[in-house]
Order: structure tokens, then C-alpha cells, then sequence
């Protein structure tokens, strides 16, 4: 058999990779900067969002916050599309190397540059509400790395249950449990990998244009934020929680940020959006192979 034949035969088995080809990738360089850049703004929005509600009581209700954070990922989608292809998102990354062919010794890099633009960003929202978090805890009576110091904690990184909705009372935590919150994670992510896989698969011929891919995945996630935010503020995004979480670390909170007043910040927050996302993107794969090809 030629080597030609050969090769024909490995597209036709690996027809979902057609839209990560890898010689068509950018360089390093400006792969990692679009990722930076894409995450900085997402978080900048969405996080700044938390930071606006929670500290002045600027959004009036989760739907609002929720639909900045939809406004965020477009955005972050539309400024890094062409830079590094918009992943924005260590568990969507991680979806890629493993369904798309996406080269392995990108990932880490990739994975850092994410949580560089979400940390940066989160340091630009502090030096902004910085008074208004004082006088939020002051008003509170908050000590900042203390118990019950999450409630001003969560304008970075993320807890379970909700403590603007519950509280931060032991009798809280009854509400959901790090089973109950890794759930959540895993579930909403799985929807979020689902929801990308099926704008961007070319085998799915009702999948929109790509000018308005990014509206749509933004809306997808506003949509699961307003299911999964009560019960875990809605990670859905490794960079989007540990890069605020470390920040908050060092801002302060210390151990009320990492490893948090009940633990959970790696197995709720990183590790179940991670295997959401291969859940999520592999189911997707699994019903595009009974379609026609592209």
C-alpha cells in the first residue's frame, strides 16, 4: 500500500481533527499572548461583575451577573479567535489535545498563559474596588483571612455552597456538599464542552458562522451560571478560579483562599471542569461520528 493511501486512510479515521490542523497553527509566542489576552478579559468582565455585585451592590440578581459573564466570554472569544484559537479555558484545552489533535507540549503552556490573564486581570479589579472591598468587610465585620471572610473572598475565587446566597455559617454547608459541589462543576462544564463542540464541529451542519460562535457559547455559559452559580458560584474554568484564588491568597486571605474554609478549591474547581470537558466533548464526538462527513 502507498504511503499516499496510507495517509487517506488516517484522515478518513480522524475526521474531527480537520478543524485543528496543527501546521496551520500560530507561533508559540503569539498563541500564549491571544490566550492571555482572551482569559485577561474574560475574567476581567466576569470576575469584575462578582466584584461590582457583591461589593456595591451594582447587579441586581444572578441573571445580571450572568449575563456580563456572557458578554466576557464573547469578547475573550472574539479577541483571541485568530491569536490561538480561543480556548480561554484549561478544561477546553485539555478537550482539545485529547478529541482534536491539539500538540501535547502546548497544553501546559497554554495552561499557564490562562491563568497569567486571569491572575493579571483579577490584580486590575483589586487595585479598582480595593476601597469598596474594605469598607464591604468593614461594614460586615470581615476579617480579611478570617472565618467567614469568603463572603468578601468570592469577588476572586469561588465556594460551595454560595455564601452570598447561604452564608458562610458551618449550617451552610449542609446545603451542598464537596460531592454535591464537584458535581455541579463537572456537569456544568460538560454542557459548556458539549455546547462548543457543537458550534464549532464540522461535521454539524446547522453549526452557525463563525462571527457569531462566540455570542452563542457566551450565552450558553450565562445560562448554566444561572443553574450552577447558587449551588458553586459556576467555575466551569480552572484559570477562571485559581488565577483570582491565588491573588486573594496573597491579598490577604490566605488560607480562607487556598486551600478555602472546607478545602475542595482542586478537586470542585480544577479537576472536576476538567473531566467535564472530556465528558461533555467526547459525547459530542461520539454522536458527530453518525453524521456525514464535512
Amino acid at each position: 500500500m502507498s504511503p499516499a493511501r496510507v495517509l487517506a486512510m488516517v484522515k478518513r479515521m480522524r475526521p474531527d481533527h480537520t478543524n485543528t490542523k496543527v501546521g496551520a497553527l500560530p507561533r508559540l509566542s503569539t498563541a500564549l499572548l491571544g490566550e492571555y489576552i482572551g482569559t485577561f478579559i474574560l475574567v476581567f468582565f466576569g470576575v469584575g461583575s462578582v466584584n461590582a455585585a457583591v461589593a456595591t451592590g451594582a447587579q441586581m440578581g444572578l441573571w445580571q451577573v450572568a449575563v456580563v459573564w456572557a458578554v466576557g466570554v464573547s469578547l475573550g472569544i472574539y479577541s483571541s479567535a485568530s491569536l490561538s484559537g480561543a480556548h480561554i479555558n484549561p478544561a477546553i484545552t485539555t478537550m482539545a489535545a485529547l478529541y482534536d489533535g491539539f500538540p501535547l507540549r502546548r497544553v501546559v503552556p497554554y495552561w499557564v498563559a490562562q491563568v497569567a490573564g486571569a491572575a493579571c486581570a483579577s490584580l486590575l479589579l483589586y487595585g479598582m474596588f480595593a476601597e469598596a472591598i474594605i469598607e464591604f468587610e468593614r461594614k460586615h465585620g470581615l476579617l480579611r483571612g478570617g472565618p467567614g471572610s469568603e463572603l468578601s473572598a468570592m469577588m476572586f475565587g469561588e465556594y460551595f455552597p454560595n455564601p452570598a446566597i447561604f452564608g458562610t455559617a458551618e449550617e451552610a454547608w449542609r446545603i451542598v456538599g464537596e460531592r454535591s459541589a464537584f458535581l455541579a462543576e463537572m456537569i456544568g462544564t460538560a454542557m459548556l464542552a458539549f455546547i462548543v463542540s457543537a458550534v464549532t464541529h464540522p461535521r454539524n451542519s446547522a453549526r452557525p458562522s463563525p462571527a457569531v460562535v462566540a455570542v452563542i457559547i457566551g450565552l450558553g455559559v450565562a445560562a448554566i451560571i444561572s443553574v450552577v452559580a447558587p449551588l458553586t458560584q459556576a467555575g466551569l474554568n480552572p484559570a477562571r478560579d485559581f488565577g483570582p484564588r491565588l491573588v486573594a491568597y496573597f491579598l490577604g486571605w490566605g488560607e480562607i483562599a487556598i486551600p478555602g474554609p472546607r478545602g475542595g478549591w482542586f478537586t470542585v474547581y480544577i479537576l472536576a471542569p476538567v473531566i467535564g470537558a472530556i465528558i461533555g466533548g467526547g459525547l459530542y464526538r461520539a454522536l458527530a461520528a453518525r453524521l456525514p462527513g464535512p
